[in-house]
């Protein structure tokens, strides 16, 4: 599972004093690019191939409020052909509870062409290999 601390700025805080839910989406946002950089050795600046998200889900469990300690843990839950999913949660980081949780399809996309292609044989190795140290 990879760890992303989260400096959360001012701007990130909404009139209700808590974190606002698109806000939260650039959080998942950041854990992506941790998550593309420690286990698939990629930065998320792509050239004419990388990955798109075709689907996410999100669900706000309770409120993050200005000024708490968050971190965002993204693992990977699922490996297929094409795509993979990524679960990431929002977490506070003294007392370990879990303020938001989403998914996200990411789908290996040729962006010159527009179309999806099969992953990387060395990609597809290396979720297995992730998904497995997040298993013991």
């Amino acid at each position: 599972m990879i760890e992303t601390k989260i400096q959360m700025r001012f701007a990130d805080i909404d009139i209700l004093g808590h974190v606002n839910n698109v806000n939260q989406q650039h959080y998942f946002d950041l854990g992506k690019c941790d998550f593309y950089k420690q286990v698939l050795g990629l930065t998320p600046f792509w050239g004419s191939a990388g990955l798109i998200i075709v689907a996410s889900q999100t669900h706000y469990i309770v409120q993050t409020r200005r000024d708490e300690p968050i971190v965002v843990y993204t693992r990977v839950a699922r490996i297929g052909n094409k795509s993979f999913t990524l679960e990431h949660k929002l977490v506070n980081s003294e007392t370990q509870e879990v303020k938001t949780e989403c998914t996200a399809v990411m789908v290996a996309y040729n962006f010159d062409e527009q179309h999806s292609f099969e992953m990387p044989e060395e990609w597809k190795e290396k979720l297995r290999q992730e998904m497995a140290r997040d298993q013991q």
